[in-house]
């Protein structure tokens, strides 16, 4: 391996995560990855005095770009668009630079989509790289009195989406347990009661599987359509459930004949009731191995 090969490839983890942090995305990541090697391999990197740096600041660039033009194809999505979910085993199977991607969790990579593209590329440069503001104000072509402040409307923007971003895996899986529990149960007052009075439901079907085409919101929104979720799973033979680590969190997984049919994962208000409902059942958007 060349030099200027095993450079790049020592960094393409996190050029990978920074990647998948920007697009929600996994092929989008690697093709974003792709394209900072293509211009990788054109330069002399004898010439380049912090590669690492250039390289993220490409990667970024590239991000950017791709962020933009998905957004345009994110608007006309049929229903919510949700971020593609990481299972911890496709993580492993694909190598390193997708264990990294895998620590950003999906109620953060949702949360995401409500800023710009400098802001969400300023916050993931400072939070999740520890970049500092010379380098993000390099990056973005901003003073780093703007780079600042980039972050700080950031951190603000996301206080405001609602669940929380660094809930214990204990809490999750609890609230995932006793959630499905009390819907199972057609205990409506039970369920409810685990819910904050503003929860939110988000479900992915993109078109091909089977979901609610707008948010659900309140206790009575969500819980009509979980209820009737799991009585037409009563109705068939081949099916079971269990819980697995997705975006590094728990998430409940439906199998149904040998195939995942669907990823199910939920983050906590500071009150610890549920405030943020997360479905992804398009298959395009889900492992084909069953990752048992």
């Amino acid at each position: 391996m060349n030099p200027a090969t095993a450079i790049f490839e020592a960094e393409r983890p996190k050029l990978t995560a920074l990647c998948y942090r920007m697009l929600g995305e996994r092929a989008g990541a690697e093709d974003a990855v792709q394209d900072t090697w293509l211009r990788w391999s054109r330069i002399d990197p004898g010439a380049i005095d912090n590669p690492a740096a250039w390289l993220r600041r490409t990667a970024t660039h590239i991000a950017i770009d791709a962020l933009r033009a998905a957004r345009v194809k994110r608007d006309a999505y049929p229903g919510p668009w949700l971020p593609e979910p990481l299972f911890a085993a496709e993580a492993e199977a694909a190598g390193a630079r997708f264990e990294i991607a895998q620590e950003c969790e999906l109620a953060l990579l949702w949360a995401m989509e409500r800023l710009s593209a400098a802001e969400r590329a300023a916050f993931i440069l400072r939070e999740a790289f520890d970049a500092g503001y010379d380098e993000i104000a390099a990056t973005l072509g901003k003073s780093e009195a703007a780079c600042r402040q980039l972050v700080s409307r950031a951190h603000r923007r996301l206080q405001e989406s609602g669940p929380r971003f660094d809930a214990p895996d204990g809490q999750v899986r609890e609230l995932i347990a006793r959630f499905l529990s009390a819907v199972a149960a057609d205990d409506f007052e039970a369920a409810r009661q685990l819910l904050a009075p503003g929860a939110v439901a988000l479900s992915d079907g993109g078109r091909k599987a089977s979901a609610a085409l707008r948010p659900l919101v309140g206790a009575q929104d969500i819980l009509t359509v979980f209820a009737s979720v799991m009585r037409r799973s009563g109705a068939a033979t081949d099916w079971r459930l269990g819980v697995v680590e997705v975006n590094g969190a728990p998430a409940l997984v439906r199998w149904l004949g040998g195939r995942i049919d669907f990823v199910l994962t939920l983050a906590p208000d500071a009150s610890g009731r549920i405030a943020w409902l997360y479905i992804m059942r398009n298959p395009d958007k889900l492992p084909v191995a069953a990752y048992q």
